[in-house]
């Protein structure tokens, strides 16, 4: 014992599982950092493949995922897009165990797209939609389980996935239509960083970004179809009308996704790579369920990769047998350790080399033993590792199908009301499975035992060879110490299958548990509906002695009303017959009354009353009678029929005429908006005086009414002498000062905007925290860069401004060049104040938003209001400004600043809606199975409710755009 090497014996040993999970992970971080660099270069296929190949290897996502984090990101474009591709292609290919795993990662996706999306342009922008277009991805499978992360479903499985229910059709369409969006967006964005004109798909720079262009035609290839699919499903079910959006929808998205097809196809890159069927040259029509029949499923083809031959093999598939080469060789005795002195006689010389030879002889056996017996442990230790990893794949099985178990169990327990209905058939099946994991249990327990069985036996062994090798015990100490090696990863084996006997134990324990539970609720339920029937018939004899009693008083109460009737009758019937006359008397004079102003109200948009003209005095002489008319109406009642007619009649007249006269007035007004804005109050006091009438004829009391019809009154004659100063050209003199005005009020609502939105911001961040400090902070910032551009635009306005009076006046003064150009200073100065009260909107619409009481979507009216206005400004400036100026151009670009700030506050409200939505989740752990249905009809009544308030404000829109289509043209 002398001889051996303290240190090799004392030094901790590493498993041969540790080992080989080092192996495996040292691989995988290799081949991951080899196809995720910063060279701008298509990613490698092999060491992609190497990764998906690790991901069955580990049956999971974990170690790919630890890899990925590592990577520099965050820190270079390049990198972050190569991830988006290989965390892409492990989605669609690896284990689908990788969709579980990589749900936990979602937060690093987004934060990785929020932080590129800064840079606007090239890769920026396409990795925000690229992690968009993988959380979509993530979230999309999270909702429907039971697609592949490849998409590929037959026809069979979509219609089991829909359950046959239309409701699962409609929602599936929509999230799929959600899906093909985001590949149709970063496809657009890729597309849109290449020069087109140069051949960039042969460069490597190129093919980088086109890349994961092949993966994005394989998703839109599947989605597409199982689109056209569902849609003719829903079309057989629901009406045409219904599903107009989702028509409108694909039919959008076959448009780009044609084109995007056509793209492809022509570049040279793709030739080798992938074959994209081209679309039809139309739509299929889902109103034709005779298209179904033709329609055929265009498969996009991916040609098999060649290995490359340098890369050699992705699998180590040596044999790890022990090496022996660690065991000393067995050593023959010197004959000089038996020598003997010369005196001694030849005999026992003789005696002596036999001894010699029969030791070498028993040495050379106990050699061949030990060999033997090594090689039969080798032999052993291989067996017993070829049944661990056996039953390890039989685990990880075992695993899946508890994994699907537990997604039954989930669908059995939304399902409540039809399992209690099928509770025989369920059960039956449940009971089956649960004996098949009772005997796959009992199958591992078997297999477990026979490996402690196999313990002893080469304890035994080991103990023979102990015993026959006491004098060759030098020799076979590294035989030994493997011989513990073994004995201490065959315990390790067996406590990892004691483990994984325990947790399948655990697992059947919590089914038998689940199982327990369901009975006990489909037991409360039928009690509680015996319950109930007891009760309802208690409830119907009740009420049947009610009624009995109930019909008895209503006979003796028919018996007195009959005779009461039949004394008051006729006298009822005269009084009646009357009242009726007079009654509709009343209410025929009224209605030819709301006619006649219903009429006057209707030639208002008569194009050929533009020509008619009335003078403001004349007008002004009609204001009185017309207020007088309707304070005589405030007395009237049904009472007195003739004063009701009398007064009706009157106020049809003088209204009528008042309203044709203020139309007739406002034609004089050299300001079309002016006079358009007259009409549309003479409009307001036509249905003002129409609401009076309407009262009067129902015999309602009309105070309110008159007081607003007067009110109508009085602000159509103040307009009406508004038009009498311009054209007498009181404020001709004023323009300029008005001008000076309307801009330094203009500045001032700019810059109060731009002040109370950062003391908004200061106070937002003072009182608020969490995901409404962070929705805050983002719409304010936003409004402050919205504002910075509008306040840059005045100043160029400004300057635009005083160009075209310095030009256009010549040797007469500023107010001179006004007042000859009154018309387009009119226009001028309503430009200005238009910006000034969008302005003012706005930062109304974000100290709503920001105090929680108002919405977001008013953030984005105010917004495009305010583009719309500088938009007026500029088309107001650029009338008199030359085309070459310098100052014109520079408008032109504020412009523009504006417009792109515009969206950028449009994108943040989707961005906040979007996190406000997120942190509202609905929360269902603790809902029973009542609650649980409650809410899912409560649901489906909003949506129904929802879906017809969209129909018919979509319906309002339509008769919006029809009337301001028609009036355009009658302008014109």
């Amino acid at each position: 014992m002398a001889s051996l090497s303290l240190p090799r014996v004392l030094q901790p040993r590493k498993t041969s599982l540790e080992v080989e999970r080092e192996n495996f992970e040292k691989s995988q971080i290799t081949a991951i950092n080899k196809a995720i660099n910063n060279l701008e270069i298509p990613v490698k296929q092999k060491h992609v493949r190497l990764a998906i190949i690790g991901t069955f290897h580990e049956q999971g996502a974990q170690t790919f995922w630890m890899a990925a984090l590592r990577l520099p990101f965050m820190d270079d474009r390049i990198v972050a897009w190569k991830l988006c591709h290989v965390v892409h292609k492990v989605l669609r290919e690896g284990h689908p165990l990788c969709l579980v795993h990589s749900q936990r990662h979602r937060k690093e996706l987004d934060e990785t797209g929020k932080l590129w999306c800064h840079l606007k342009e090239g890769y920026g922008k396409m990795i925000r939609l690229y992690t968009t277009l993988l959380m979509t991805k993530l979230d999309f499978h999270k909702r429907n389980p039971r697609f592949p992360g490849h998409l590929g479903v037959t026809n069979e499985e979509l219609e089991s996935i829909g359950a046959n229910d239309i409701n699962n059709y409609f929602q599936l369409s929509v999230e799929m239509f959600d899906y093909l969006d985001n590949i149709l967006e970063l496809q657009t964005a890729i597309f849109g960083s290449l020069d087109m004109s140069r051949s960039n798909s042969m460069t490597s720079a190129g093919q980088c970004r086109l890349a994961p262009l092949i993966m994005c035609i394989q998703d839109a290839s599947r989605l597409y179809d199982y689109c056209v699919k569902i849609l003719f499903r829903l079309h057989s079910s629901l009406p045409s009308d219904i599903l107009i959006g989702h028509r409108d929808r694909f039919f959008k998205q076959f448009k780009e996704l044609k084109q995007f097809y056509q793209n492809t196809n022509a570049l040279q890159y793709f030739r080798n790579l992938i074959t994209v069927p081209p679309l039809p040259e139309r739509p299929p029509n889902f109103l034709m369920q005779a298209e179904l029949r033709t329609y055929v499923t265009q498969e996009v083809v991916v040609p098999l990769e060649e290995d490359d031959p340098s890369e050699g093999n992705l699998v180590d598939t040596t044999d790890n047998a022990t090496d022996h080469s660690d065991i000393p060789s067995q050593r023959s005795l010197s004959p000089a350790q038996f020598q003997q002195p010369q005196q001694v006689h030849i005999d026992a010389i003789a005696e002596r080399d036999n001894l010699i030879k029969h030791l070498q002889y028993e040495l050379e056996r106990l050699r061949n033993d030990n060999n033997r017996l090594a090689r039969d442990n080798v032999d052993a230790v291989n067996k017993l590792q070829e049944q661990v990893i056996s039953l390890e794949t039989t685990l990880a099985t075992k695993d899946s199908e508890l994994v699907q178990e537990r997604q039954i169990k989930e669908d059995l327990f939304h399902q409540a009301s039809a399992v209690a209905q099928s509770q025989d058939s369920e059960q039956k099946i449940k009971d089956e499975k649960f004996t098949k994991l009772l005997g796959v249990y009992k199958s591992l327990r078997n297999e477990h035992i026979d490996l402690l069985r196999q313990k002893p036996e080469i304890e035994k062994k080991v103990k023979d060879l102990t015993a026959k090798s006491d004098d060759a015990q030098q020799q076979i100490a590294d035989l030994e110490s493997k011989i513990r090696q073994m004995e201490l990863d065959n315990s390790v084996r067996v406590e990892e299958l004691q483990k994984a006997s325990s947790d399948h134990t655990d697992e059947l324990e919590g089914l038998r548990r689940d199982k327990d539970l369901f009975n006990m609720e489909t037991e409360i339920l039928k009690k509680s509906l015996e319950d109930a029937t007891k009760a309802g018939a208690e409830y119907s004899i009740k009420l049947e002695a009610v009624m009995l009693e109930k019909e008895n008083l209503v006979k003796d109460a028919d018996e007195l009303t009959n005779k009461i009737v039949s004394l008051q009758g006729e006298i009822e019937q005269a009084r009646t017959e009357n009242a009726a006359s007079i009654e509709q008397i009343i209410t025929q004079s009224l209605q030819e009354c709301e006619i006649v102003l219903q009429h006057s109200v209707h030639e208002l948009d008569n194009p050929a009353l533009s020509a008619v003209t009335c003078s403001p005095d004349y007008f002004r002489s009609l204001t009185q009678d017309c207020i007088g008319a309707l304070n005589g109406s405030i007395e009237a009642n049904h009472s007195n029929p003739a004063v009701v007619i009398k007064v009706a009649i009157k106020i049809a007249h003088q209204l009528s005429t008042y309203t044709l006269q203020g139309r007739a007035t406002s034609n004089t007004s050299p300001d079309i908006t002016f006079g358009e804005r007259m009409t549309d109050a003479c409009k307001e006091l036509g249905d003002s005086v129409l609401t009076v009438l309407g009262k009067l004829r129902m015999n309602l009391p009309v105070d309110d009414s008159v007081r607003e019809a007067v009110e109508k009154v009085k602000a159509v004659a103040s307009l009406a002498e508004t038009i009498s100063g311009s054209l007498r050209g009181e404020n001709a003199d004023k323009l300029a000062d008005m001008i000076d005005d309307e801009l330094s009020d203009m500045d001032k609502a700019i810059e109060e905007a731009a002040r109370r939105i950062q003391e908004m911001l200061s106070a937002s961040r003072a009182a608020d925290s969490g995901i409404k400090l962070e929705v805050n902070e983002k719409i304010l910032d936003s409004c402050t860069t919205l504002m910075q551009a509008i306040k840059i635009l005045v100043q160029k306005a400004r300057l635009l401004q005083a160009e075209i009076v310095s030009q256009g006046k010549g040797t007469a003064s500023a107010k001179e060049f006004y007042k000859r150009n009154h018309r387009w200073t009119d226009g001028f100065i309503s430009a200005a104040k238009a910006v000034a009260a969008a302005a003012k909107y706005f930062l109304s619409a974000a100290d709503k938003v920001v105090n929680g009481q108002g919405k977001l979507e008013q953030l984005v009216v105010a917004s495009q209001e305010i583009a719309a206005s500088t938009a007026q400004l500029v088309v107001a400036s650029r009338v008199k400004a030359e085309r070459k100026s310098n100052n014109l151009q520079q408008l032109s670009q504020a412009s523009k600043g504006v417009t792109t700030a515009t969206g950028g506050v449009v994108a943040t409200v989707k961005d906040c809606s979007q996190l406000m939505d997120e942190a509202e989740e609905l929360d269902t752990s603790n809902m029973t199975l009542h609650q649980a249905k409650r809410l899912e009809m409560d649901s489906q009544v909003r949506v129904l409710e929802l879906e017809k308030e969209l129909e018919q404000e979509r319906l309002r829109l339509s008769a919006l755009r029809r009337h301001h289509y028609q009036l355009a043209g009658e302008n014109e």
